[in-house]
């Protein structure tokens, strides 16, 4: 395909713009993808407010967005299980397929990763993508683009309750009800966990929570968190722990109401990039902690129980801006963390 598309740069630390691109030409092994939404996702905006993630530094001009659902347009001469016309959900992280992780079947640790929005590799903030065709999974007739889009986050909170060895019977508590503490929840739901309570201090992520499916909410600044889950648990503690604030007061709090012999899974970072635990209480429960880096071999689980309504994935979303509109969808997503859950931007015509 010809001509040339709509990007959405980066300019500098709190400025967006745009510029215009040659729509990209498919290898063939690729496909070239029409996109239609990309989420706006926590490390998006971290690069955004902060210009870094470690020692991933953004260098102007670079795209942002690696949450991406769109419309296969074109097929690379060696695809041959897509065609123009199919809606897809795109893995957004390219692995080498040959060093020892990769070979072990964990891609997500290859450190050769080529992946979406991570400096200095581009994002899809803009109309149209060339990207693998083995990372593209066609969505259902009953799985919307939007839905495509949100695939991404929906695999971490996957990848977290798998770590968590999430099963029937077990109580579960998930640290923090933004967009990968709510996914989280509804993965644990969806792997036959029952009971599910989930733990933040903003009102509106809280009611956006029981309206997905929690069990219960327990307000952090308005009650003891530890108290309130020991007492649910008959004063046994939860079975499962999803820690998604990462906040080193969030994961004592999780160490506490963990009962004896139970799992915590590590999914948010921290801003110091350290913390200071009781390893004591850490020892004498016998606990498991384990963490999750993004996911592997979940698209398909994750399409699959969003197709089957085992997970209300559009009812993450709080807001939808248009990519003209770029600037204020990435102000007010930092300006507003109280009410915007989950943002997504929609790619126009």
């Amino acid at each position: 395909m010809e001509g040339t598309m709509r990007v959405a740069i980066m300019e500098g630390i709190g400025k967006m713009g745009f510029t215009q691109r040659p729509i990209p030409t498919p290898k063939e092994d690729e496909v070239l993808v029409k996109l239609e939404y990309v989420g706006i996702c926590g490390s998006d905006l971290h690069y955004y407010e902060k210009g870094a993630i470690g020692d991933f530094v953004v260098e102007p001009p670079f795209v942002l967005g690696h949450e991406p659902g769109g419309t296969v347009v074109e097929v690379g001469s060696k695809v041959s299980h897509l065609k123009v016309g199919d809606r897809v959900a795109l893995e957004p992280g390219k692995t080498c397929g040959h060093c020892k992780y990769c070979r072990q079947g964990k891609y997500n640790l290859c450190p050769d990763v080529v992946f979406f929005a991570t400096p200095p590799v581009d994002g899809v903030f803009q109309e149209y993508v060339a990207h693998e065709a083995d990372l593209c999974f066609k969505l259902p007739e009953n799985v919307s683009t939007l839905e495509g889009a949100l695939i991404e986050p929906l695999a971490v909170g996957f990848h977290a309750a798998i770590q968590g060895d999430a099963h029937l019977g077990q109580k579960a508590v998930v640290m923090g009800a933004g967009c990968i503490g709510l996914v989280s929840m509804m993965a644990l739901k969806a792997r036959g966990v029952q009971q599910v309570y989930v733990v933040d201090i903003m009102d509106k992520r809280l009611e956006k929570a029981m309206e997905l499916g929690a069990t219960g909410v327990i307000n952090g600044k308005q009650e003891d968190v530890v108290a309130k889950v020991m007492e649910l648990t008959g004063g046994e503690g939860t079975d499962l722990v999803i820690e998604t604030a990462g906040s080193e007061f969030t994961c004592r709090q999780a160490i506490q109401m963990a009962g004896k012999g139970s799992t915590i899974v590590l999914v948010g970072y921290s801003r110091t990039g350290e913390m200071t635990l009781p390893t004591d209480i850490i020892l004498n429960k016998e606990l498991t902690l384990k963490s999750i880096f993004r996911y592997r071999h979940i698209y398909p689980t994750a399409i699959e129980a969003v197709a089957s309504g085992k997970i209300n994935l559009k009812g993450i979303v709080s807001d939808i801006f248009p990519l003209s509109d770029i600037q204020h969808a990435m102000d007010e997503s930092v300006r507003n963390k109280a009410d915007i859950v989950k943002a997504v931007i929609k790619i126009e015509e």
